[in-house]
């Protein structure tokens, strides 16, 4: 299975996949091609994992006069290097339609917090990522006092940021003396560890959409969630 990576960042979810890749725990799976939507760390990463030079690159939305464009874009670059599936790992520009439809089924999201797509509402959405989820999730368990606990998930692509259906989750506890940075700190392996797993069972066909038994948010803690999530935006303006 020939995997491209969109990335945005440092990539260190990426770089621990092509680790796995490289040491024989990830079998079947092939690093193919890496997109960037900007100049990032993530790419000298890349590299100094062994990708090739012609299997890097940059692809920006601002590039483009349209989404349709930066959709096919990137989709030729992916028909080029044969790739089959795609991840995005701290990907923070919206991925266009054509893309989404190109490689329906074939294409996960990396999300740092819980999701729940048929709920009340939930840690994700437009502007939801890094310090910011980790943020919003912690004040709002703090505000209610239930629910100890943070999630590393995957989910599938749709056009809608973080609304596609959850294929992959793990739970975290979240400790009295938690920060937002150490929640992210604490959470980071585990969401490495996710996304190797769920390449390997996307490779076997075990792949299943995960519902949640009862909904993450209560109608009546909305406000409280939109308090929560402003809150994080407003002291993590760099995310």
């Amino acid at each position: 299975m020939r995997v491209a990576f969109l990335i945005s960042g440092g990539g260190t979810t990426m770089g621990a996949i092509i680790n796995a890749c490289h040491t024989g725990r990830l079998m079947g799976v092939e690093p193919a091609l890496v997109i960037a939507n900007r100049q990032c760390g993530g790419l000298q990463r890349a590299r100094d994992l062994g990708m090739s030079p012609d299997d890097i690159c940059i692809i920006s939305p601002k590039d483009f006069a349209s989404a349709e464009e930066f959709g096919e874009a990137i989709i030729h670059e992916c028909n080029k290097h044969r790739v089959e599936f795609i991840g995005q790992y701290g990907w923070l520009t919206k991925t266009p339609d054509n893309v989404i439809e190109r490689f329906k089924n074939n294409i996960i999201n990396q999300h740092p917090g819980p999701l729940d797509p048929h709920g009340n509402g939930d840690f994700g959405g437009f502007g939801m990522y890094g310090l910011r989820v980790h943020a919003a999730r912690l004040y709002f368990v703090q505000k209610t006092g239930r629910d100890f606990w943070t999630e590393a998930t995957t989910h599938r692509v749709t056009s809608r940021f973080d609304e596609g259906a959850i294929v992959g989750a793990v739970g975290l506890e979240i400790l009295p003396n938690d920060t937002p940075e150490s929640l992210q700190e604490r959470l980071l392996p585990i969401e490495h560890e996710l996304q190797i797993q769920m390449l390997a069972d996307f490779k076997q066909g075990l792949v299943q959409d995960k519902k949640r038994d009862y909904p993450l948010i209560t109608k009546e803690e909305r406000g409280i969630l939109e308090w929560a999530k402003e809150r994080a935006i407003k002291e993590y303006p760099n995310g």
